[in-house]
């Protein structure tokens, strides 16, 4: 089982918990970004477009170590930007680690092999390593030679150390069927404990923008793919039911609060990937944050997204209340033949707000009226 079954357990166990509860929304995955600082600049990437003083910005271990603790979700995936910037990193795993987190440590690993020593094996502990692909789609991505392999090798030694390493894949509109396929064969040579794949979203300030799949290819090239892997022994680190849905054959709303983000500006409204405004605290954005205008079908910006962050939940969820539906697509996999759900409408979704420039003006506001903190970054 990709996802580890104490996981699997104790998510499950959350979920229903929620529901007894009477909780229409809760947090699954608090997505934690310490920093927006990287060492690459992809080209599908939309978190590193910021001025140099923002950039420089960190969250703290106690400002990490709070938003555990006020999300409440059971699962953290640290995110960035390039966590392993961040010379506290060890520290905050220790300390989400002692609070019974499952925790994903997202990272591109140009930086692993070296700061390996700081870590130490854990249950519930994986490394997330950023991998789109073979070594030319993969360095293609990235926009750079040679990350692929620094990448495998770094993979190489966590496995060697008994480390859960995980991949998280992004494809776009330029991925082939076959090569994703014999990628996947690649991450069961290697060992990897799971593979989390997404199709890529359109962030409006990526460099860019003529990759990005829409909902009807992203659906056709799962397909395509989910069809080759039949009895290949590939490990997904995702809900059955959200591979089925990539496929086309699941009908799912956005649960944009299932992955709350908190990051250097505060929490982010709706989710990972807009920041279409920032709350102070967790119960202020799940409370004051109008859920209703967001999500395919409501509003532009999201019209072609199928990504982890905002369908996962609701797979998830799906899943706790159906579990036989569950069980029977696990054992089969994703249907790759047949007509597919009906898609969303998007007859009556609200136009694109660009707010970006606004959200940067005044958090640099902010900044020049206080003195600025010390970069702790290498």
């Amino acid at each position: 089982m990709p996802v580890p079954l104490n996981q699997a357990i104790r998510v499950g166990a959350y979920v229903v918990r929620q529901h007894l509860a009477g909780r229409k929304r809760y947090p699954l995955v608090l997505m934690l970004e310490p920093l927006f600082r990287c060492n690459l600049a992809c080209a599908g990437c939309g978190k590193i477009d910021y001025p140099d003083p923002i950039l420089n910005q960190r969250l703290s271990v106690e400002d990490c170590l709070a938003a555990a603790d006020e999300c409440g979700a059971p699962v953290v995936a640290i995110a960035g930007g390039e966590p392993l910037l961040h010379k506290e990193m060890p520290q905050i795993v220790e300390g989400l680690l002692a609070r019974g987190k499952f925790i994903y440590l997202c990272t591109n690993a140009l930086l692993l092999e070296k700061k390996l020593d700081q870590y130490k094996p854990h249950k519930n502990f994986a490394w997330d390593v950023h991998l789109d692909g073979d070594r030319d789609m993969h360095d293609h991505s990235v926009s750079q030679g040679g990350v692929y392999d620094r990448a495998v090798a770094a993979i190489k030694a966590a496995k060697a150390r008994g480390f859960r390493v995980c991949v998280n894949t992004t494809l776009f509109d330029t991925a082939e069927p076959a090569r994703v396929a014999a990628f996947m064969d690649e991450t069961v040579k290697l060992g990897l404990d799971g593979v989390m794949i997404s199709p890529g979203y359109a962030y409006e300030r990526a460099p860019d923008q003529q990759h990005f799949l829409n909902r009807r290819k992203s659906k056709e090239l799962f397909r395509e793919i989910f069809r080759r892997g039949q009895g290949r022994g590939w490990k997904f680190n995702q809900s059955a039911l959200f591979l089925d849905f990539l496929a086309g054959n699941q009908r799912y709303l956005c649960t944009p609060w299932g992955k709350p983000t908190r990051n250097v500006f505060g929490w982010q409204r709706p989710c990972y990937l807009l920041g279409e405004g920032y709350a102070k605290t967790f119960t202020e954005l799940m409370e004051t944050t109008d859920w209703d205008q967001y999500g395919t079908g409501n509003y532009e910006k999201c019209a072609d997204c199928m990504v982890h962050s905002g369908y996962e939940a609701t797979a998830v969820m799906d899943a706790v209340r159906n579990p036989l539906k569950h069980m029977r697509i696990a054992l089969r996999g994703p249907r790759t033949e047949g007509a597919m759900a009906p898609d969303i409408s998007l007859a009556n979704q609200r136009p694109a707000d660009y707010v970006f420039n606004r959200h940067v003006q005044e958090r640099m506001a902010q900044l020049h009226a206080k003195p600025e903190p010390v970069d702790a970054a290498d």
